[in-house]
């Protein structure tokens, strides 16, 4: 009996430390973060409305080719998952045809946007090695036309005269939606890989470009030209650091597990909690049968928890969980006065971590038959 319990014990000493290290990986941004990432950018075809003054009578169509989107960022984590940033991007495309009946020509041209964003993410941590999360954001954007016309560069219709191509900068409010997942690496503590998918688009009033036109007889006509539907998706690499992250202490030699006390229980609980789950309760009544097996001086019961949250709530946190076992094991039958109940707080941690970090391994209570 005594032989089972000790190899049950140590088992549970390897997963502990295996499971650290990927729970390490997995957790949510907390303190202060920068980052960087750059990728594909593929702006959406943009309507042009009807102008009379300038001799638009139908809404025309500009497509764009594959570009550039890059973004920087600083932000906070809040500890819950989630975290705000301030944002400053770019995003670059080239216009690739020009479709003013629905017949594509030829067009050239590119289309710059920068600006600053404000977001609201969430992490989402699910026991994964990477963190995936979401996110909002709203800003102000410069859109900026350059070199805008129809034909190759040069290109001149017949009975007319060279113009200088259309350029132009204006501002729109902006807002976005993110989807992206963070890969801790291992061996820098706080730098992490990211991925994302962002969806950036323009707010009403779209912007509004000041165009000449030419005419066949050498006259000009000019007016405001509206574009609409100014949407990008961006598909982003990149890296981020979090400031303050703990550092991992350092490899031991593994030595042997200290002496085990004979006939002793692991329950442990969820993160913040204090009540019994159906597994804790079938190891509660385990104990609690096997001890009518054996001769005992005294049962203890010690709680404990991680090193998330202050020390003073943790050792209340860790009293309370000693003394829901408590309450079960004498629901099963032993006799309150054998049982001695004892709260550590976050102090002898199953598994070593640094302040701040939600373990599920040290989250736990030891039922101690001796």
């Amino acid at each position: 009996m005594g032989r089972t319990v000790a190899v049950r014990r140590e088992l549970i000493w390897v997963l502990a430390l295996l499971t650290a290290s990927t729970a390490a990986l997995a957790q949510p941004v907390s303190g202060l973060y920068v980052g960087v990432g750059a990728g594909l950018g593929l702006q959406q075809d943009e309507v042009a409305q009807p102008n009379p003054a300038i001799g638009r009578p139908h809404a025309n169509f500009w497509s764009f080719a594959p570009g550039f989107s890059g973004e920087i960022s600083l932000g906070y984590g809040f500890r819950n998952g989630l975290r705000a940033e301030l944002e400053g991007d770019f995003l670059s495309n080239g216009v690739d045809r020009y479709f003013p009946t629905g017949i594509p020509n030829q067009a050239h041209g590119t289309e710059h946007k920068y600006g600053g964003m404000v977001n609201v993410l969430y992490d989402l941590s699910i026991g994964l090695p990477v963190v995936p999360y979401a996110g909002l954001g709203v800003g102000a954007q410069a859109v900026q036309q350059n070199n805008f016309g129809q034909g190759p560069v040069g290109f001149v219709f017949p009975g007319t005269r060279p113009a200088t191509p259309a350029s132009q900068t204006v501002g729109a409010f902006a807002y976005q939606a993110i989807l992206g997942a963070a890969l801790p690496l291992a061996g820098v503590p706080g730098l992490s890989l990211t991925a994302e998918y962002r969806f950036l688009g323009l707010g009403d009033p779209y912007p509004s470009y000041n165009r000449v036109a030419l005419f066949a007889n050498g006259s000009t006509a000019q007016g405001k030209v509206r574009f609409g539907n100014n949407y990008n998706d961006s598909f982003l690499v990149g890296l981020r650091y979090a400031f303050g992250a703990p550092t991992p202490p350092a490899q031991a030699p593994m030595a042997a597990p200290a002496p085990v006390p004979a006939r002793s229980y692991l329950v442990f609980f969820d993160w913040d909690k204090a009540t019994l789950t159906p597994r804790a309760q079938q190891i509660i009544g385990e104990a609690a049968a096997n001890s009518t097996k054996v001769k005992y001086t005294q049962i203890e019961v010690n709680g404990y928890t991680d090193t998330s949250g202050s020390p003073q709530y943790n050792q209340g946190l860790s009293i309370r969980r000693a003394q829901a076992v408590a309450a079960e094991l004498i629901k099963d039958g032993v006799p309150k006065n054998s049982i001695a109940i004892q709260g550590y707080g976050e102090t002898h941690l199953l598994v070593s971590t640094g302040p701040e970090v939600r373990e599920p391994q040290n989250r736990r209570v030891e039922i101690i038959i001796g």
